[in-house]
């Protein structure tokens, strides 16, 4: 069973007091490795016996992680994570009931999920710390901080994905509605389709990679945003053959002092994968020219869901 299976088994389980011991959790992570009983009853307001019945609970299904030496002390896991964002977004009337998991990644879980309204939408799960932070911090530009938790690292990851989609969509550019973000955790419009990496031969491949060309230009100029890990495993090939972009926390802007070199990777990425899979040749140079410098329209075949 998976964290998010988990946690959306017992979710709706957890009182109050539950709730309030993990949050105390929480905010005392940045500052212990592992939490003393004593500032979970500081943080939370409860009394050191309440406490200590919330904590049996929580550990007992799964929720937290214990931890004895010098001292007993206590930290979330990615379950208990899980809650805490899943209650907040249930309580803001964003999300009413989970479905089927819709991919398992590096640094991401992907949910179906309903709204109260019955909308079919996706809830991603960053997971940072499934990667090495050596790694993280090439590709997203964080700074060393042994304080920091892998959890606070997920949600600067998912605060960083809401703000490219908030930018990124409006100005008409194939990527998921943004929705809501809380914590490690971002819901969004509706991911249907599969990575283009595993499509088999495509009849229209020029026409898809037209689609991905004039959505990157859209990116740059209307929305002054570049992927920077663009490949086609980020490339989603709909039921309706348009394209969706995916997977933004580490986006830059144009005026990073990397962009023309990301800019210029991404590109070539796309131009390397539809060469060798499909035999689609184009000039680097050519489309690059035409994404910094010619004027990008709204591609015929659709942008945004």
């Amino acid at each position: 069973m998976s964290s998010v299976d988990l946690a959306v088994s017992i979710v709706r389980k957890l009182e109050g007091e539950d709730f309030r011991v993990l949050q105390a959790l929480e905010l005392s992570m940045s500052q212990h490795r592992f939490v003393p009983l004593e500032e979970v009853v500081k943080y939370s307001g409860l009394s050191p016996s309440e406490v200590e019945f919330r904590i049996a609970g929580l550990h007992k299904e799964g929720l937290i992680h214990r931890r004895s030496g010098s001292y007993v002390g206590y930290i979330l896991n990615n379950a208990g994570y899980d809650c805490l964002a899943i209650n907040a977004l249930v309580k803001g009337d964003v999300l009413e009931a989970f479905g089927k998991s819709l991919g398992v990644g590096k640094e991401a879980d992907v949910y179906d999920a309903l709204t109260p309204e019955g909308e079919r939408v996706a809830v991603k799960f960053h997971r940072i710390g499934r990667t090495s932070f050596r790694d993280t911090r090439r590709k997203r530009g964080y700074k060393e901080d042994r304080g920091v938790s892998w959890l606070y690292r997920s949600r600067l990851s998912a605060e960083k994905e809401f703000e490219a989609l908030g930018r990124l969509y409006p100005a008409g550019v194939a990527v998921p509605r943004p929705i809501k973000q809380n914590r490690h955790v971002v819901v969004m419009g509706l991911i249907e389709g599969s990575e283009l990496g595993e499509a088999g031969e495509l009849e229209d491949a020029t026409s898809v990679l037209d689609e991905v060309l004039v959505n990157v230009g859209l990116a740059y100029q209307r929305a002054g945003v570049i992927h920077a890990d663009l490949s086609e495993y980020n490339i989603i090939l709909q039921p309706d053959r348009h394209i969706l972009l995916i997977d933004w926390p580490q986006y830059v802007t144009r005026e990073h002092p990397n962009a023309e070199e990301l800019l210029e990777r991404d590109v070539a990425n796309v131009l390397k994968f539809f060469r060798r899979k499909f035999r689609v040749e184009r000039n680097l140079g050519e489309e690059l020219a035409k994404i910094k410098g010619s004027k990008v329209s709204t591609p015929p075949r659709g942008a945004g869901i």
